[in-house]
C-alpha cells in the first residue's frame, strides 16, 4: 500500500437468497480473515460502474446486468500492519450467467496473477461480528 494514498475503488454486491458473494482474505499481522465484495480501483476517467464492470470482467470472466449504485463508504484501515485510505463506491448486480449462482465456492485470478476465493456467505454471518465484512459500514449499507 502506498503510504498517505487515498484510494477510489468500485464493488459489487451479487445476492442469492440471505447470502452475498464475497472473496475471502487474510490479515497476517491480526491473524483473522475478512470478507469483502468483488472489485477493484477505478482508473483515471472511468466511472465507478465501468470500474465494476471491467473488474469483474477480468477477474471472474462474467458480464452482469442490472447494476445500481447503492452507496458510498470512506474507510480507513490497516491491514497487513499497513494504514490505509479509500473511497468504495458500492454497488448491486446480477450475473447473466446463472450458474454463477449455483456455485458455493469457485476462484478468481486478479491482474497480477493472484488467486483468490469467492464463495456465498450468509448475511447473518456479518452480524454481532462473527465475520468481518469489510469495508467498514458495509453491513449496515445493506
Amino acid at each position: 500500500m502506498n503510504k498517505e494514498q487515498i484510494i477510489v475503488k468500485a464493488i459489487c454486491v451479487f445476492r442469492k437468497e440471505d447470502a452475498i458473494l464475497v472473496c475471502e482474505g487474510f490479515d497476517e499481522v491480526k491473524g483473522t480473515f475478512y470478507y469483502r465484495p468483488i472489485g477493484g480501483k477505478i482508473e483515471f476517467g472511468e466511472t465507478s460502474s465501468k470500474a465494476v464492470r471491467r473488474e469483474i470482467l477480468e477477474e471472474i470472466e462474467a458480464n452482469i446486468t442490472n447494476l445500481k449504485h447503492v452507496g458510498t463508504i470512506e474507510n480507513i484501515f490497516t491491514y497487513n500492519g499497513d494504514n490505509g485510505h479509500e473511497i468504495v463506491f458500492v454497488h448491486e448486480a446480477e450475473f447473466i450467467d446463472m450458474s454463477f449462482y449455483e456455485k458455493a465456492s469457485f476462484w478468481g485470478l486478479e491482474d497480477n496473477g493472484i488467486r483468490f476465493k469467492l464463495l456465498w456467505k450468509p448475511i447473518s454471518d456479518f452480524s454481532n461480528n462473527k465475520c468481518n465484512l469489510v469495508p467498514d459500514g458495509l453491513f449496515e449499507l445493506l
